[in-house]
């Protein structure tokens, strides 16, 4: 009685989960040790790799099987493996692109909801020692990343299409009723083998994802990985993991996010829309800024090697690493996240504070700029420089001065820099500069707010938000800035935010501001504001549809 119990409850976790994977919500089981999650957040920035036999279809990566009629199933699970063979992928090529890029760790889908093994596996014939390439992938990736003194990684899916296929049960991610009792044991023992080949054969393993099968089939997988492997950190499964978005508000607490440079996470030849180089480099400054670590995805082609517009995007981000990467490494968030298009982070146990420009695409090399910084302070001991630069020669004009200024006034930090680095040969660089400020301290003690759901009263839309915090502000005004939602894998690309009016909320501590000439069938995306003296500080971010 008791092993049926818990089968039902096992069918019922997997297929009816009380949260979408989108919002990242984590099981019970969380054995990660503290050095681990405290490595993982020094870190700061990894690669993750999606790819399997279907990548030569530049479809979606396993979901094309949902729903997909019989001829189709039958076709893509027996004829096209014999087909996949990515006789060019180099492990090493991409471990050192990874490397230099300032990535810390690698995560490869060792196996997708499709359930085909990138590995040697003994549990089933739906393998790569089964295609034309032959040899263990997950084994020539492991050596690779180690050579490089990265961290390997494993994504790892507890469902698996092709099971059910096999077991003649409908191929669907949400069941409307548990699988048969029979059919359940061996999918825990299908999961628990293929986890224990992956935790047992490749050495030690520092990072796993698991993705789908939440509930206790995922708390089953956890509790086998730890076992084999106490050391290993698991992120999603154990830590939120927002994916294709950057939360709204900084946490202390570790988080993993996850996005893609296209619109979809495997190879994808046509029909995509690749995010610049730039945009990259901002998600990862504001994912640092709120104390997160950036997973990147690249997907290879069918043959192995990556996509020439994923390679080069990830070597400008590389180039603007290589500059800064003091201020990406054992970084935390600063007392604000930004100000207005200059974000910040703190190093770690240290005084020194990082500030990114934002935003100007235009700097010319040799030019001077002027920034006025509301939530810092100097010190009799502070430094600002230009990280990347002497600050003592602009090259070709002896007579520029390039060294950074600054002063302390009563309406903020004044600091006044130069871009002098050399770094495309046509003198021009679009990317954020950093400027390290060392010995500096709070100027101010923030305001926050709280964005909460929206109302409609009488036909109106109404937004509404709570202040949780004012600071040191004798006086507040709040509102909210919204704009269209572009969707899940769009949501990055999105815009600049329209403000509504602010209002002064007085003693009370929540407050509303209707929205008018809003697009009806469109759905927008909101947060509260909070309006210091001297700053404005956002909430949470929101979605309603009209």
């Amino acid at each position: 009685m008791i092993k049926k119990i818990l089968t039902l409850l096992i069918a019922i976790s997997i297929f009816f989960p009380l949260f979408s994977q989108d919002q990242s919500v984590t099981g019970n089981l969380n054995l990660n040790k503290p050095e681990r999650l405290e490595w993982f957040r020094d870190a700061g920035f990894g690669m993750f790799i999606h790819f399997s036999f279907d990548s030569q279809l530049g479809v979606v990566i396993s979901h094309s099987m949902v729903g997909a009629s019989d001829d189709y199933l039958d076709r893509f699970i027996h004829e096209l493996p014999k087909t996949f063979n990515p006789k060019n992928f180099s492990a090493e090529d991409i471990a050192i692109l990874a490397k230099i890029a300032g990535m810390k760790y690698i995560v490869l889908t060792t196996k997708h909801h499709s359930g085909f093994c990138l590995w040697d596996t003994k549990t089933t014939d739906f393998n790569i020692m089964k295609t034309p390439y032959g040899k263990d992938l997950v084994a020539e990736y492991v050596e690779a990343v180690r050579a490089q003194e990265l961290g390997v990684g494993f994504y790892f899916s507890p469902e698996d299409f092709n099971f059910l296929y096999e077991q003649k049960q409908t191929i669907r991610r949400r069941f409307p009723e548990s699988l048969p009792e029979a059919v359940m044991e061996k999918y825990l023992e299908l999961t628990e083998k293929q986890l224990t080949e992956l935790m047992s054969n490749y050495g030690k393993v520092d990072v796993l994802f698991f993705d789908g099968g939440e509930g206790l089939l995922q708390e089953k997988s956890k509790e086998v990985c730890w076992r084999i492997q106490p050391e290993v950190l698991v992120t999603r499964g154990a830590i939120l993991t927002p994916e294709q978005f950057v939360p709204g508000l900084a946490s202390d607490e570790p988080w993993e996010g996850n996005l893609t440079m296209g619109t979809q996470w495997q190879y994808k030849p046509t029909n995509d829309n690749y995010k610049s180089g730039t945009r990259l480099i901002e998600i990862l400054i504001e994912t640092r800024a709120k104390g997160g670590t950036q997973l990147l995805n690249v997907g290879p082609k069918p043959n192995g090697e990556l996509p020439d517009e994923q390679e080069e995007r990830i070597r400008e981000v590389a180039a603007w690493t290589f500059i800064n990467m003091e201020a990406i490494e054992s970084v935390r968030p600063w007392i604000i996240t930004n100000e207005e298009n200059i974000w910040f982070t703190k190093k770690k146990d240290e005084s020194t504070v990082y500030a990114y420009i934002t935003k100007i695409s235009d700097w010319p090399r040799g030019a001077r700029k002027e920034f006025v910084l509301k939530s810092i302070k100097a010190t009799d001991k502070t430094k600002v420089s230009v990280l990347g630069q002497t600050g003592e020669v602009v090259e070709y004009n002896p007579d520029a001065d390039s060294k950074t200024y600054f002063e302390q006034k009563e309406d903020g930090l004044h600091i006044s820099s130069v871009r002098a680095q050399r770094i495309y040969n046509n003198h021009k660089w679009h990317n954020p500069i950093v400027l390290k400020l060392e010995n500096v301290e709070p100027a101010l003690n923030p305001p926050f707010v709280k964005t909460l759901k929206e109302t409609k009263v009488n036909g109106k839309l109404i937004l509404n938000g709570e202040v949780l915090k004012t600071g040191d502000a004798i006086e507040i005004e709040v509102g909210f800035e919204y704009r269209p939602y572009l969707g899940f894998a769009e949501a990055l690309y999105a815009g600049d935010w329209q403000k509504t009016e602010m209002i002064n909320p007085g003693d009370k501590k929540t407050f509303q501001v209707e929205l008018k000439d809003l697009e009806t069938g469109k759905e927008y995306e909101f947060r509260a504001i909070i309006k210091h003296p001297q700053i404005v500080v956002p909430g949470d971010v929101l979605r309603f549809k009209l």
